[in-house]
């Protein structure tokens, strides 16, 4: 091939990337963009310090971490979870990922995970006083609350492990010694979706604006899971009212100023919050009376109800937030974005005819009745 000849293919060549380059969407630019991030190469329990990221040119970030409590089994559907955040939201902002397990992480959840993820990671396994039921647990009470529940055919009615997560998300997953160090999570679950892009970072959101307590979808509780529950806690209220905070969202919880419960909770496996408000004396001795009184195995208290009580009562009405931006799904219930203008600019995939917002067991509408 002569001279000329070459230099012409080498300019064809040179105007077919520009064109590819030029041809590039929006979307491939974030998958790009996520995929020359990720961190297949680094160790499992690398710090942001030791990553090769320049942190300073990524804008001001607040000290706050993704959090997942997964299991082995749970690698393919963790990872897929995991993947569409970071490439709505995390490929951007590179906040770090912690895993917690209560059995250790296989080599090949550590590997894939790692793979996915733009920032640093750490895997934690749970201490087992922080997971397994209680010794002082009446275990003959227990069980027969299980076998009640089974005949009752309540999800999840049988199963002891349901009841340790519920127990664990509720009082211990803030003391974990890798979570220790930061203030601010965005829980995050396997096998749940991201529909929409999004584009303002939830952690500085809240902190500018003195928020402690987020959520995407309200629901109603299964009413026969926490018998006792709202007496307990009507219990410890009436002993220590100090902690109530003024101007709270009791409305949101009960529609008799607080004598019933109305079982109104915000769905927890989606939450981004101030882990000072767990932290804090007034949760902490909430729980401990909670805990005390074994709610957690004789019934089946959960950790959204008893998380959602506590935000609605502890902390300020103005300082709770319903992300109506965050187009998120859990099996079977999903929030699509019904503000003007957020579907279509937030690039969301969801139907927002099929978003649980306004099916009849949300508990939507009570949240903005107290606005």
């Amino acid at each position: 091939m002569n001279t000329t000849a070459r230099y012409a293919r080498y300019a064809i060549l040179i105007l077919l990337g520009l064109y590819s380059i030029l041809s590039f969407t929006r979307e491939d630019y974030g998958r790009a963009t996520s995929l020359s991030n990720t961190s297949s190469e680094l160790s499992f329990n690398e710090s942001p310090d030791e990553l090769d990221l320049d942190l300073d040119t990524l804008g001001p970030r607040a000290n706050a971490t993704l959090l997942m409590l997964a299991r082995n089994s749970e690698t393919d559907t963790a990872v897929r979870s995991v993947r569409e955040l970071e490439d709505r939201f995390n490929h951007k902002h590179h906040y770090p990922w912690v895993f917690l397990n209560e059995q250790p992480f296989s080599d090949d959840f550590k590997t894939r995970v790692s793979n996915v993820v733009s920032g640093s990671v750490e895997f934690g396994l749970i201490p087992h006083d922080h997971w397994y039921q209680p010794d002082w647990i009446d275990e003959e009470k227990a069980s027969q609350g299980r076998q009640k529940m089974v005949q009752e055919n309540i999800v999840y009615g049988g199963s002891v492990s349901y009841r340790n997560m519920c127990r664990f998300n509720s009082g211990f997953f803030y003391r974990h010694p890798i979570v220790q160090k930061y203030k601010w999570y965005w829980r995050v679950e396997p096998d749940v979706h991201f529909h929409c892009d999004i584009d303002e970072d939830p952690f500085l959101f809240m902190e500018n604006n003195d928020k402690l307590y987020g959520f995407t979808i309200s629901a109603y509780e299964f009413h026969s899971t926490i018998l006792t529950l709202w007496d307990t806690v009507k219990e410890f209220i009436a002993e220590n009212p100090q902690y109530v905070a003024e101007d709270n969202s009791m409305g949101y919880l009960s529609d008799d100023g607080g004598n019933s419960y109305n079982l109104c909770h915000f769905w927890s496996n989606f939450e981004i919050a101030n882990m000072d408000l767990w932290r804090g004396e007034a949760y902490t001795k909430y729980f401990e009376y909670l805990d005390s009184t074994g709610g957690f195995y004789y019934e089946r208290w959960g950790d959204a109800p008893v998380h959602s009580i506590a935000a609605a009562l502890f902390a300020r009405k103005d300082q709770l937030h319903f992300f109506d931006q965050i187009g998120y799904e859990h099996h079977p219930w999903m929030h699509c974005p019904k503000g003007a203008g957020l579907w279509s600019g937030k690039n969301c995939s969801c139907n927002p005819s099929s978003s649980f917002d306004y099916n009849g067991y949300s508990c939507i509408r009570q949240w903005e009745r107290i606005q």
